[in-house]
């Protein structure tokens, strides 16, 4: 499998998007990357549609230096996650040492929080275009968008060609 050496942080807050985590997560396990859920307290965590997802680490356990990827689920998620000084840290380690960061729907709000959109090519759900051009970001109205490690998509019907650039992404 193209991804056994790969390892992929996937946040989780209440109220994910639960095909935008779950169809992750899932192709990328098939492809052979270790997948493991962080989030700010150590329990199970429901999705907008009621999917459960059970925490592997906590923020405050989490090495980001240990993993390849990050994955941003949209939902209401982002707008909590967002607010946690870890999530920004763990965001802008990515984002430094270049690794690999998935976003889609409303998960652009985390980058934004963590400013790193200046000047970058992304898309998400057009409810927050506004958001994301004013945090200098360059939105374009597409599937996928791959401007260098950030990775973005605009919402679930997107989601075979937003995991697919992830997976070539991490496979190179």
């Amino acid at each position: 499998m193209r991804l056994s050496n790969k390892k992929v942080l996937a946040f989780v807050e209440e109220d994910f998007e639960d095909l935008e985590l779950w169809y992750p997560v899932l192709r990328l396990q098939e492809d052979g990357a270790e997948v493991t859920l962080v989030a700010k307290e150590s329990k199970t965590y429901t999705g907008k549609y009621g999917v459960p997802a059970d925490v592997d680490v906590t923020l405050s356990e989490v090495d980001p230096s240990d993993y390849d990827a990050l994955l941003v689920p949209g939902g209401w998620a982002p707008d909590k996650l967002r607010r946690y000084p870890e999530v920004i840290d763990i965001t802008r380690h990515f984002d430094e040492k270049k690794k690999v960061i998935g976003q889609i729907c409303h998960a652009g709000w985390v980058l934004i929080s963590a400013d790193i959109l200046q000047g970058v090519k992304v898309t998400s759900t057009p409810g927050i275009k506004d958001d994301m051009t004013n945090a200098g970001a360059e939105w374009v109205d597409e599937a996928v968008i791959e401007d260098g490690h950030i990775i973005s998509s605009r919402r679930p019907p997107d989601l075979p060609p937003y995991v697919k650039a992830i997976s070539d992404k991490l496979a190179d």
